[in-house]
């Protein structure tokens, strides 16, 4: 469920980023190849994290919040720990182990918002609040990172969160706390990606996605025996696949930042839009009014804006 977009492109030491030898005559061609690679990483990654709100939310009809978390991550934690046993298990030894838990603990509140939100609201909406995450991280890292920042950017983050706004008012409910969650799941998934760029240099991306599914597994298994429903033959293959979404769309991302530099993949991101209003119309039958697609409008600016240079505006 969490977007990654900056997180996502450090590779160093990564032994899943790929690298290639340029001889004359064929640079440009090589640096066009990587691009168009890295594109299609990043769309395939997008299709999965739509899968898995999808995913997410049908089991949300039968399933608490946290058992679906659990079977999420539990199967995460399983694959990558044998693939790290079998490659390294001295991978399986982070560096900064403190940084890495409030990490792993920030991936599980932006996982256990979303779903929260997935029952309250379209998918599109929610895809289109969770892609402010790029925009709260510009205006975060100035206080967390100390990065300076163009008044063209703190504009886009204004521009941003009008566009959440515009979502979240959409319904003419009366506001409650709980239309808080989409909010509350794009600023954790902001979080999460800042502490990524801390991890930068420390850690291997085996070991940090190795800690990703920690804290979902030991958290969430506490409620298993108060909260938890045993699922069917149907709902378990779900569950199980939802896992095999959240991995391969994490590996899908690190090839995309691997193979081209992130201001040209991390804009296909927004193609989550696509995906959503596709799924919300095939599964759900939802169709996005005006106000969700201005709305939505606003915050894809708002992040192509900060993508192609707004930080040098």
């Amino acid at each position: 469920m969490p977007r990654i977009v900056s997180a996502a492109a450090d590779s160093h030491g990564d032994p899943l980023a790929s690298s290639q030898i340029a001889f004359p005559g064929t640079a440009s061609a090589a640096i066009g190849a990587a691009t168009g690679t890295g594109i299609l990483w990043m769309l395939a990654a997008t299709c999965l994290f739509v899968c898995q709100d999808s995913l997410a939310r049908i089991l949300l009809r039968s399933y608490p919040a946290t058992e679906i978390a659990f079977a999420r991550y539990f199967v995460h934690m399983v694959l990558v720990t044998i693939f790290l046993a079998w490659r390294d298990p001295r991978l399986m030894i982070s560096r900064r182990p403190v940084l890495q838990m409030l990490r792993s603990m920030l991936l599980l509140g932006t996982t256990l918002f979303g779903m929260l939100a997935l029952k309250i609201m379209p998918l599109v909406d929610f895809s289109a609040i969770v892609w402010v995450a790029p925009v709260l991280v510009a205006a975060l890292s100035v206080f967390i990172l100390h990065e300076k920042v163009s008044p063209g950017l703190w504009a886009s983050v204004f521009a941003g969160l009008i566009g959440v706004w515009v979502i979240i008012g959409r319904t003419g409910m009366d506001f409650s706390l709980s239309m808080l969650f989409p909010f509350l799941a794009a600023l954790a998934n902001a979080l999460y990606q800042i502490t990524t760029r801390l991890l930068h240099g420390a850690d291997s991306s085996l070991t940090t996605l190795f800690y990703s599914a920690l804290a979902g597994v030991l958290f969430c298994g506490g409620f298993l025996p108060f909260a938890a429903a045993a699922p069917n033959l149907v709902d378990g293959g779900l569950m199980l696949l939802l896992g095999l979404f959240g991995i391969a769309s994490h590996f899908c991302l690190i090839r995309a930042f691997a193979a081209a530099p992130a201001n040209i993949v991390a804009p296909f991101g927004y193609t989550a839009l696509l995906w959503a209003t596709l799924f919300s119309l095939m599964i759900f039958g939802e169709i996005p009014g005006p106000r969700s697609l201005f709305g939505a409008a606003l915050i894809v600016g708002a992040g192509l804006f900060i993508f192609l240079g707004g930080r040098k505006i």
